[in-house]
């Protein structure tokens, strides 16, 4: 058998020797994958990210986080169904766009938009004053959040006073103010609604908290006197939702 020239037998061996370093230099991802075996630091994990935003609140988190009948006291207890001014005086109509958007948003309870994402809601009776009350924990954007806010803002000097009209109460004189909430969460908004018509003033409360991406919502509607603990439930409410978020992050 004839044996290759020497010469030929060096070519080879530094030619097979030559494509690794080939390999790990050529651009593309066979160039890519070469150079990350090769690296160290690209084997190692990465740190987590301290800055990475928190997690999405879970269906069981909002449940945790709403108020029950001993956070309101014993004149509260489970709501035996829509009271009859929430159609009656609620469900109204009026000419002014602003104003009617308003309207539908007490109707629904949904100031701060249509839920698209984690959503838990508890409702109230009060036994001896007739007041309703209903507490929402909702998973939103923090800059949907802040414009809604900034539109309920407006409405205290848009829609001051106006008329509508309903189907079961007549014309209702609807007076818009600003309520005045406790220093919660990390923006809020708050809106007393008066409705006054041939069968008497409705007064609704509307309280609306934004904490980081999360958001509590507490109205309450009363034919009567409102309760007079109403900051106070939202005070409450903020605690509980802080708490919640607080246990997941030890958790982590």
């Amino acid at each position: 058998m004839l044996r290759p020239p020497a010469r030929v037998l060096l070519a080879s061996v530094l030619a097979a020797l030559a494509l690794p370093a080939a390999a790990a230099c050529a651009p593309g991802p066979a160039g890519r994958v070469a150079e990350a075996a090769a690296s160290p630091s690209a084997a190692r994990p990465t740190a987590p990210d301290s800055a990475s935003p928190a997690s999405t609140l879970t269906q069981e988190q909002a449940q945790k986080a709403l108020l029950t009948e001993a956070d309101l006291g014993p004149a509260w207890g489970p709501t035996q169904g829509a009271a009859t001014w929430r159609d009656g005086v609620l469900k109204a109509w009026t000419e002014t766009p602003e104003c009617q958007r308003l309207l539908e948003a007490l109707y629904t309870e949904e100031p701060l938009g249509a839920p698209s994402g984690t959503h838990a809601v508890a409702a109230f009776d009060d036994r001896y004053g007739g007041a309703q009350l209903r507490h929402q924990v909702l998973a939103l954007r923090a800059e949907d959040v802040d414009r809604a806010l900034a539109w309920l803002g407006t409405l205290p000097q848009t829609c001051s006073r106006f008329t509508a009209t309903t189907t079961r109460s007549g014309v209702q004189n609807i007076q818009v103010m600003d309520l005045a909430l406790p220093e919660v969460g990390d923006a809020r908004r708050g809106l007393r609604v008066t409705f006054t018509g041939a069968s008497g003033t409705l007064t609704f409360d509307l309280a609306a908290v934004r904490l980081g991406d999360d958001a509590v919502v507490l109205t309450t509607g009363t034919l009567g006197t409102l309760p007079g603990d109403a900051a106070e439930s939202l005070r409450k409410s903020v605690d509980r939702l802080t708490e919640v978020r607080s246990q997941e992050r030890l958790q982590a």
